[in-house]
């Protein structure tokens, strides 16, 4: 069975732990991800150096205090991981940085970088120097999963949502979300959501027979590498978020690709996977154009 990232066997799951959240979903996601692939855990807590922090009236008492809530939640995610998989080679990692920078630095060795959300809204997205979620989407040089709401197990068989559209970026998407299928024993959904222009001549039979052609054109050639995961291709009419965040309901993961390398500041993640961020109700995995 083929891996779901192409890298070699050594490269570590990322864990970005956020002191912020005393949740256990993303760091049991993250353990159990990297127990079934048979690769080492590596939980890691940015913390501004006291150069970014540069505060002379408290002497340093701030970044102390910001280095042991970093280690108390540090703590909480590998005894999690521990008592979930007693074998599991957990290793704990404090960078002295923002949160985005380092974990796409972490990115660059990783297999899969495993987030959770703190929900921020647009705003708080854009200015926080605490934005991980979108930035690090954007940016990364590995797949990340956007742990927000839990993956669906009670399905027969379960199934993964994967989002395609015919471009260069979703390629990498369809190999992850087959390898990641087969690793899980479970079916994926192929999807093509398609937006009527508003105006114009539109022969819409000939447009959908197109559409249906490359939708079964993007996932040529991969079921002969996965022979046991069964695929379903859908032509959907409406929103691409919307009609993915839908289908997304029931399953393990939403799967959709990235579009360029996340741009001057880092959000430019594309407006399918960003909304699915907010949207889905399952973990979301973006996957790069061009994995290492």
């Amino acid at each position: 069975m083929t891996s779901a990232s192409s890298d070699g066997p050594g490269r570590p799951v990322v864990l970005g732990v956020d002191a912020h959240d005393t949740g256990s979903m993303p760091a049991a996601w993250a353990a159990d991800e990297a127990a079934r692939r048979g690769r080492p855990l590596r939980l890691v807590h940015a913390v501004p150096s006291l150069y970014r922090e540069f505060r002379p009236f408290d002497e340093g008492r701030y970044h102390k205090a910001l280095r042991e809530r970093a280690d108390r939640a540090l703590d909480r995610a590998a005894t999690l991981a521990r008592e979930r998989h007693p074998e599991l080679d957990v290793t704990i990692v404090v960078a002295e940085d923002v949160p985005a920078p380092a974990l796409c630095r972490e990115s660059r060795k990783a297999a899969l970088v495993v987030l959770g959300s703190r929900r921020l809204s647009r705003v708080e997205e854009a200015l926080s120097a605490y934005s991980v979620a979108v930035p690090v989407s954007a940016q990364a040089h590995c797949p990340v999963v956007v742990v927000r709401d839990p993956e669906h197990t009670t399905q027969d068989p379960p199934y993964v949502v994967l989002g395609v559209d015919g471009s260069p970026s979703s390629e990498p998407a369809v190999d992850f979300a087959f390898a990641y299928a087969d690793e899980r024993r479970a079916a994926l959904r192929v999807l093509w959501v398609w937006q009527r222009p508003p105006v114009g001549n539109l022969d819409e039979p000939a447009a959908e027979r197109l559409l249906r052609r490359m939708l079964f054109e993007s996932t040529a050639g991969h079921h002969e590498h996965h022979p046991d995961v069964t695929v379903t291709h859908e032509l959907v009419h409406g929103h691409p978020v919307e009609e993915l965040a839908l289908a997304s309901e029931h399953a393990l993961a939403v799967v959709v690709g990235r579009r360029g390398n996340g741009g001057f500041t880092g959000m430019r993640l594309g407006s399918v996977p960003h909304g699915l961020l907010r949207r889905a109700h399952c973990p979301v995995v973006t996957v790069p154009s061009a994995l290492p």
